[in-house]
């Protein structure tokens, strides 16, 4: 409301609105994450879809979203009364997340003994690098040597955009759109006003960018030392004509051979592979080279149940499954229930409500619609993720270009408003902020609609603008009236 009546209404409303469509959007890869939890981790003699299990195919995945999604509005909206109940649940979570986020520390640890960890590479790895935005990393490098010339710009292209689409996903999952819509509210939730600004800095630090730095930078070390380069066992033998002596994960298989259906089209053409009967499919398939297989093998979209993995040198395989299935039940719980409470907060400012609630509960049950997408997506959870989080990037410049204008209100701010150099600097912060996030938007658009969407982003800029500066000079007028 603030935003609305001394910056503008485009932002005000484009803000709580996308925060909403983000807190849809993102919920479903919770969802998605929660329930293989339980089908792949936890309890897959009932919710695991093969056989033997409770549940048999599409009404396994059915089932174990459904039991998440129950799991997450009873939570949520204890979460919403307060209490102690609140205080127990934040303690559960803690508890689980610091959980396998220490397996993992030890998992690091215990490679580091053994010699198998490069902290040299890892250090490197907290270095940004926008090249890889449009060239492989250096470790596929030999492997894509290895292939033939008509099928290197195939391997190439793909692994380019699946790193493409993971750094813009990072991008947005870790300030998003909604979360700069929470985080006003958590503060005002504790009473921190303007005097509490520098703990509120070190709270942000000390309790969400160190911790998250940390726990990240395990599982991301755990990760690619297991998988990183790593074909993945039962497809190809270790050296060129030797024996495969394992069979496949299930869960694999489709995805291997989609690939090689991709890099065998390529080859050939779209036309020619349509006219191809299964079976010559198949033979044309088998009849490609080692190395295309190979990459195949190592770029399967791997699910839980595979990632669970990189736990077995510290656990063994079976606890392994435990240990991270809770893990990231306990985070896909956790991220459910603050993206249902965003969203009840949102639409107690859309209706000009005060928060709490039945307003504030039909929000946050709103959320529920994200299970749809979920009881749907049939590839690997981890990757639903990835394909939101490059839509929720798109509506980031909203926040970031709202926050700019609102830092030089002075109508909204009075005498908070920064000046003289800090005004300067900040304001330089801020551009550079919101050239990037619209830089992020618009390379996230443009392969989905092409030229329109420059015409989106300056339309939502110009009209933003326009009406600002036609409210900011009323307001002079009216001033000067008053004055008069």
């Amino acid at each position: 409301r603030a935003i609305n009546q001394h910056v503008s209404p485009v932002l005000g409303w484009s803000w709580v609105l996308a925060s909403m469509a983000a807190n849809l959007v993102w919920s479903m890869p919770q969802f998605s994450l929660g329930s293989r939890a339980i089908q792949q981790n936890l309890l897959p003699g009932i919710f695991g879809g093969g056989d033997g299990s409770l549940f048999q195919g599409n009404s396994a995945r059915v089932a174990a979203v459904l039991l998440f999604l129950v799991v997450c509005i009873v939570v949520s909206m204890f979460y919403s009364l307060g209490g102690r109940g609140v205080r127990i649940f934040e303690k559960t979570i803690r508890a689980i997340v610091s959980m396998i986020v220490l397996c993992f520390l030890a998992v690091v640890v215990k490679l580091s003994i053994e010699g198998a960890m490069d902290w040299g590479d890892a250090a490197r790895g907290l270095v940004p690098r926008l090249q890889m935005m449009f060239r492989p990393t250096e470790g596929l490098a030999p492997y894509l040597q290895a292939v033939a010339e008509n099928g290197r710009a195939y391997w190439t292209d793909l692994i380019t955009g699946q790193q493409r689409g993971v750094i813009i996903s990072a991008i947005a999952a870790t300030v998003g759109i909604n979360m700069t819509f929470m985080f006003p509210y958590s503060m005002m939730r504790r009473g921190w006003d303007k005097d509490f600004r520098g703990l509120a800095i070190f709270d942000l630090s000390t309790g969400l960018f160190i911790p998250f730095v940390l726990a990240t930078g395990f599982v991301v070390m755990v990760a690619a030392s297991q998988f990183h380069t790593r074909p993945a066992p039962g497809f190809v033998p270790d050296e060129e004509g030797g024996v495969v002596s394992v069979a496949p994960a299930a869960n694999l298989v489709g995805s291997y051979k989609a690939l090689l259906q991709q890099r065998l089209a390529f080859e050939i053409g779209p036309e020619a592979f349509n006219a191809l009967s299964s079976e010559q499919r198949e033979q044309r398939i088998s009849a490609l080279p080692y190395a295309d297989r190979r990459m195949a093998a190592m770029l399967v979209r791997r699910d839980n149940f595979n990632l669970a993995a990189a736990l077995e040198p510290l656990t063994g395989k079976g606890v392994a499954q435990y240990i991270f299935g809770l893990g990231v039940m306990g985070l896909g719980l956790s991220a459910a229930t603050i993206l249902m409470s965003i969203n009840g907060l949102c639409l107690c400012e859309v209706l000009g409500k005060a928060p709490g609630g039945w307003t504030q509960r039909i929000g946050m049950l709103l959320v529920s619609v994200g299970a749809i997408g979920a009881m749907f997506w049939s590839q690997p959870a981890p990757w639903l993720a990835i394909a939101t989080s490059a839509f929720c990037v798109t509506l980031l410049p909203i926040a970031y270009f709202t926050f700019l204008i609102m830092m030089n209100s002075k109508g909204l701010l009075g005498a908070a408003m920064p000046t003289g150099g800090r005004r300067v600097l900040w304001n330089v912060l801020m551009v550079f902020s919101t050239a990037a996030g619209t830089f992020f938007s618009l390379w996230s658009l443009w392969p989905r609609i092409g030229v329109w969407s420059l015409v989106v982003i300056g339309a939502f800029v110009g009209l933003a603008l326009i009406v600002h500066f036609i409210r900011l000079s009323r307001g002079r007028v009216a001033l000067a009236g008053a004055q008069a």
